[in-house]
This record gives structure tokens, sequence and C-alpha cells, in this order.
């Protein structure tokens, strides 16, 4: 209650001086991200870059957070809308963009004047958690309205969605793990914000630039060794240049560095356990045995996993099929659009996409049919704006995050009328 008190001003000072301080420790924090969670160099620059960009907008936030104020049919009466902090927050976030996506929630949240209790990875409570305690500790948050919780999934996860004093809960993870914490939730009213996973097509039309599609490709297959939601999972390539995009791709994956995320020269860092690793290559094998061919890759040296192109694909072959979460590339062809988007379609998930063409209209069309929350034309899906809304459908989640949708989320309206002169009523 008294952060909530705090002046917008106030609020907005505690996270800017926060993005400062990510600046000032801008090396320590990228080796924690390199030692802890596999960073590559290119995945530490997106996501410290990222961070602190994203902080400066948040600082706008507690301003941005207005009502309204008009008349009514009522003679005498003034009527009032204002939003207010919705309360304690709940964060649960993931490994993969562990300082990044903890901030994205934590942040707003804090700048609005709610209270947040925070849960992040068990494979990266540091730079998911410990490290944002400490930066707003040293950027003057009052003690109490962050508290993180290290811990387990099953017992810690459980305990922070299912908590009864909380008012919004807010999760990034897997659609299975979601819909557990959103039943949690709402058993007590608490709004659940989720952003769950994806099946990502990168569709290429016939009359593609197959250099910027193979540029896309490569970074939206193989940023921070694939391990990201909005990273491409379904490479859906016209059939009459399918063949060459995969040789293209093939050729560009076998350069990857894979090494030492510390060494300024390596893309490719390790998967963050052993069970991601089995996970993920399971997936390839189980292709293989239904008919895919291996073009370059499908080894594994411990947590290091080779940049992976599959080919002789369907979409229901088991890397294509499932949410991969790795460096691998299935690559489907397709006939014509209407079975690009029949097949891009084709999975419970809903979160991004995108779509290539020298027209670029005609990909408006196309990317305007595909059931996703986030399109981009001739791009790819690993694309993050803090002021664009962030969010998926069907079964990657429900609400947004970033500027007035968050705000959304993380307030609740209010409603206050004001009688300035005795009214008058029938009885």
């Amino acid at each position: 209650a008294e952060w909530a008190a705090e002046t917008p001003t106030t609020r907005a000072a505690v996270v800017r001086r926060v993005a400062e301080l990510l600046e000032e420790y801008e090396e320590e924090i990228r080796e924690i991200l390199a030692v802890e969670g596999g960073s590559s160099k290119p995945k530490q620059d997106i996501e410290h870059g990222g961070t602190v960009t994203l902080l400066h907008d948040v600082a706008s936030y507690p301003l941005r957070a207005s009502g309204k104020h008009g008349g009514s049919k009522i003679p005498g009466k003034e009527n009032i809308v204002q939003r207010q902090p919705a309360g304690v927050v709940g964060v649960i976030t993931p490994w993969n963009v562990p300082m990044k996506l903890s901030f994205r929630v934590v942040a707003p949240a804090i700048a609005l004047g709610n209270s947040v209790v925070l849960k992040p990875a068990e494979d990266t409570p540091i730079s998911g958690g410990l490290l944002l305690a400490k930066l707003f500790e040293e950027a003057g948050l009052p003690e109490g309205v962050l508290n993180v919780v290290p811990g387990d999934g099953q017992t810690t996860g459980d305990r922070v969605a299912a908590h009864p004093d909380g008012d919004v809960v807010a999760f990034t993870g897997s659609t299975n793990a979601g819909r557990e914490v959103g039943k949690n939730a709402i058993e007590h009213f608490a709004l659940p914000a989720l952003e769950l996973g994806g099946n990502n097509p990168h569709v290429v039309l016939e009359d593609a630039d197959l250099d910027a599609a193979v540029d896309a490709g490569v970074f939206g297959s193989f940023w921070n060794q694939g391990q990201v939601c909005i990273s491409i999972n379904r490479h859906l390539v016209h059939e009459s240049i399918a063949d060459e995009y995969a040789e293209r791709l093939a050729e560009r994956a076998a350069e990857l560095k894979i090494g030492d995320p510390t060494d300024d020269d390596v893309v490719i860092g390790p998967i963050i356990n052993e069970s991601q690793v089995e996970r993920m290559m399971g997936y390839v094998e189980e292709s293989v045995e239904q008919g895919a061919e291996v073009l370059t890759g499908g080894e594994r040296d411990g947590l290091f996993v080779e940049p992976t192109v599959l080919t002789g694909m369907t979409n229901d072959m088991a890397a294509a099929c499932n949410e991969h979460f790795g460096p691998i590339v299935p690559v489907i062809p397709f006939s014509d659009e209407d079975e690009a988007v029949e097949l891009a379609n084709a999975t419970e998930y809903g979160l991004a996409g995108s779509v290539h063409s020298a027209d670029r209209g005609h990909a408006r069309d196309v990317a305007d049919r595909i059931d996703v929350g986030m399109m981009h034309v001739n791009d790819q899906p690993i694309h993050v704006e803090p002021h664009m809304p962030f969010g998926g459908m069907k079964g990657s989640g429900t609400g947004r995050y970033n500027g007035e949708w968050i705000i959304d989320e993380l307030t609740e309206v209010k409603w206050t009328s004001v009688q300035r002169e005795r009214r008058h009523y029938p009885f």
C-alpha cells in the first residue's frame, strides 16, 4: 500500500535507475548470462540491450496509466475512471531468456505500484531472480515490494500460482504447465497472464528473395540454440525452391561455431540441461524413423547440439508437430499458399510466425490468414519491440505484454461517480 501511494515520478525514477545499473554492470551481467544460462555473445547482446530499452519504456508507465473524467446523464454528477494497482503480482519465469523475461513483468508491475513475488526458473535463479532483487535494492526500491523465492516449479511455483493473496499470476513456460497455473490462479480469482509455447512457421512463398529468407531462417532458428518460444519451429517452403532453400540453410548452419559462450565468435552455446537435449534429440531420431533425412548436423556432444537441418519432412513428424526448442530446422514443402496456410495453422499453438514474398501486400494477405498473435513480413519471429503487444492465440496463452497491454493486465479499473448537488430520486 505504501509503494502504491508513491508518486508516479518516484516509481518511474526507480525503474530508470535500474536501467542505468544494468548498463553500469554490463560486463558482470554478461558473464552471469553466459555461465548460468549458456548465452553466446549474440544472445547476450539482445537480452541485455533489449532489457535496457524495455526499462526505459516501462519508466513511462506510471504516467501512462491514466483514467478518464467525464460528465453524466444525471444533473450535477461527474464520472471518474481511474487505474489503480492490481495488488500482488505472482511472476513465474523460464530459463531461456531469464533476465529479460523476468524484467518484462516485474518492472511494469513495480512501476504501476504493485508488489511482486518472483519465482525464477530452477536453472537460472540468479539471472532470472536474484540479480533483479539486487538491482532494485540498489536503485532504492523499498523492502518488501519485490520478493524473490527461488525453488522448483512443482513446489514453489504452484504455491505462487495458488496463493489466495495473489491478484495476478504471470507465467511464461510450456502450455501444459500453463494450464495448471491458470487453473490454480482462477481458483482464487486471480487474473492469469500466460505466455506459453509456440510452433512458429516461417513461410517462404515462391517469389521470395531466397537470400533474405535464408538469412532470416538462420537467425530465427539458431539464436540461443533455438531455445526461445518465438524461434522458428517449422520452415514451410514452396516446393519449387524447397531443395535450394534447405541446401543453403544447411551450408550456413554448418558454418556456425559451437563452443564456449564466453568466446566472442561462438554462436551456438550449450543447451540448458540434459533433459532438454534428450528431448530434442528424440524428436530428430523419431523424425528420421518416420522418413526424414538429416541434411546437416544431427549429433550432440554433451550439452552441445549441432545445428540440424531435416528434409523429407511432413507436418506430422515429431520435429515438426512438437515444439522442439532446439537448433533444429524441419523444412516442409508446400504446393500453394492455401496449403501453406493450412500447414501453418495445423497446430495447437498460435504464438508467432513470418512470411517471405517479393510482394509485400500479398505477404500481408497470407500473414492475415495465419492464426498467431505476432506476424512478421520479410523477417523472422524473433522480433520484440517494447511498445508493441507480445502474446499469442490458441494454446500459446492469454493476455499481452508491453505498453498499454501490460498496463491493462497489471491494473484494476475503478469508476467513481461524484454527485456535486443534491440528486432527486423518484421516491
